[in-house]
């Protein structure tokens, strides 16, 4: 029981390290990722009290060494779905119990730990197992994730604090219950953080959770969990599992208990869920809540005012870095053809200079894409566009998987506005340029509305306020997350909270208060101090 009103104040994100030259960070680090790299990790699944290791083995390779075993997990079946909710069933009811302040500060402690011991442990996992240069790895599975638990913990708190006003003679109260039964949490490859906030944000409302992540985020995966134990997470409340999609998909939405699912991934297994969902409807106790950020096709309108520096700059950042592999990820781009050509040369340029090879080389700007099926599926987009003569390869297109899943990043002019580059997400290092008649500017806006179907980032550069103006309004829709004079990529938690519409999801805007209450299902409680005694209304008596 509580006996006080806790404080949880809006905290500061946290500080970005440089990992400059001589910089203690960058040697700490550098002392992590060989001290990684000279052992074999053996990975269990999580589930309850217990680490579970099958006879499956699956091998973790570092996407820019693929000689390379950073180790092996333990991949399950459908009996470890079966077995991973009825631990978080069976945890249940002391979670959704314990006071608000114990759990919060097992959140809290996580988020210290992070920042502190397990820093370069995070960040390390991410590098190698993700293909993650040190400045990726540390504005996403440090700084991102820290900030994740850290703001969910204020947010939850000013949600608990909104209460209902109470007439004369009684006291309304509203509690923020957990959701019935369990939730389900896919996480993906491209973001640690994604992979701790997801299951965390709705364990933190008092649910309980089996999550699986993405078998090539594994490695780092499992180093969050460990962290979440040590900072006191009870056994059963997240439950990490390592089991293919359909298996898990099949248990969990025929199950009676099945409360919701938080999920980042791709629109096709969304939409496939949501319509698996509906199907089940009987089956359940509640309605299950749903909530999904999915694909974009992210776009960088520029307008003839725009200064070539800028647009070269945000286009070269917001392309590739990470290879091109975030939701948010700037894939098509739509230049007015007075700076056009500057822009193309800034933009070879650009390409030409980057350092491409693995994470433990910080000179490396680009690494590995993340595996095989993703290499090959960016090498047919660009091995088509250099045969397609509605396409032309300004910089970039070279191929190599001898030693990693590399691919230069590549920039292609769409000679057809809605040439298949333009409109498909490819979620690689390209970047499809189309160049516009510069005093089409209106009409251009219109294109980019409708080119994709989905609408998750997307920024407009411009020094014409007009013209800023006008871009805002006329793409109100077609971006969650829309940027002025800047790259689409790079949503800071309590900052710019993220998400997108119509094919890119829910936009239930993860790292806000807007996500935690999904996760809650309130109560109203009225209590009457002075109940009446006669049915009779005082409108019944006559003169």
């Amino acid at each position: 029981m509580s006996f006080g009103t806790f404080s949880y104040p809006m905290p500061v994100n946290e500080p970005v390290l440089n990992y400059g030259p001589g910089s203690p960070e960058k040697k700490r680090l550098k002392e992590v990722l060989a001290e990684l790299k000279s052992q074999e990790a053996d990975v269990p699944m999580y589930i309850g009290s217990k680490e579970v290791r099958t006879n499956k083995k699956v091998a973790m390779h570092p996407p820019h060494e693929k000689a390379h075993t950073l180790g092996y997990f333990h991949a399950g079946e459908e009996k470890h779905v079966h077995l991973a909710i009825d631990a978080a069933l069976a945890a249940k009811e002391s979670w959704a119990a314990t006071t608000w302040e114990n759990r919060a500060n097992i959140f809290l402690k996580a988020a210290d730990l992070i920042a502190t011991k397990y820093r370069p442990y995070i960040n390390g996992t991410t590098m190698l197992g993700q293909s993650k240069n040190a400045f990726q790895a540390e504005i996403d599975s440090a700084c991102e994730l820290i900030d994740f638990l850290r703001f969910n913990v204020h947010y939850l708190s000013e949600i608990y604090k909104q209460q209902p006003i109470s007439s004369p003679g009684m006291h309304n109260r509203l509690e923020y219950r957990p959701l019935e039964g369990f939730v389900l949490a896919v996480t993906p490859f491209n973001f640690t953080a994604i992979g701790g906030n997801l299951p965390t944000s709705a364990a933190l409302c008092g649910n309980v959770v089996v999550w699986k992540c993405a078998n090539t985020q594994v490695y780092s995966a499992q180093m969050f969990m460990r962290i979440m134990k040590e900072a006191g997470l009870p056994d059963g409340v997240i439950n990490l599992i390592y089991v293919d999609g359909p298996t898990i998909g099949r248990v969990c939405f025929n199950h009676r208990e099945f409360a919701g699912v938080h999920f980042t991934g791709s629109t096709g297994v969304f939409n496939n869920m949501w319509e698996t969902i509906g199907k089940n409807m009987p089956n359940y106790r509640s309605y299950p809540r749903i909530v999904g950020e999915t694909g974009g096709k992210d776009f960088v309108m520029v307008h003839k005012s725009a200064d070539p520096d800028v647009v070269a700059t945000a286009l070269l950042r917001g392309a590739f870095e990470y290879q091109g592999q975030k939701c948010s990820a700037a894939s098509r781009a739509y230049v007015p053809s007075n700076i056009a050509e500057e822009v193309k040369k800034k933009l070879i340029a650009g390409v030409k200079s980057f350092k491409m090879g693995t994470v433990e080389d910080f000179t490396n700007f680009v690494n590995a894409v993340i595996d095989e099926k993703s290499f090959n599926s960016i090498k047919r987009y660009i091995d088509n566009a250099k045969k397609d003569p509605k396409a032309e390869i300004w910089v970039g297109g070279k191929c190599d998987s001898k030693n990693g899943w590399f691919i230069q990043p590549t920039v292609i002019q769409a000679k057809d506005a809605k040439y298949v580059t333009m409109c498909e997400e490819i979620f690689g290092p390209v970047l499809t340029v189309y160049v516009y008649p510069a005093n089409s500017f209106e009409k251009t806006l219109e294109l980019v509305d409708k080119t994709s179907p989905y609408a998750l980032t997307g920024s407009i550069i411009s020094q014409d306020r007009a013209a800023v103006e006008l871009a805002t309004n006329k793409l109100r829709n077609a971006a969650g997350n829309f940027y002025i004079n800047d790259k689409p990529t790079g949503a800071v938690v309590g900052q710019q909270p993220f998400g997108g519409a119509r094919g890119s999801g829910t936009n239930d805007k993860a790292g806000s208060i807007l996500n935690l209450y999904r996760w809650l299902s309130p109560r109203t409680i009225k209590e009457t101090f002075n109940p009446p005694t006669d049915y009779r209304y005082a409108f019944l008596g006559e003169e």
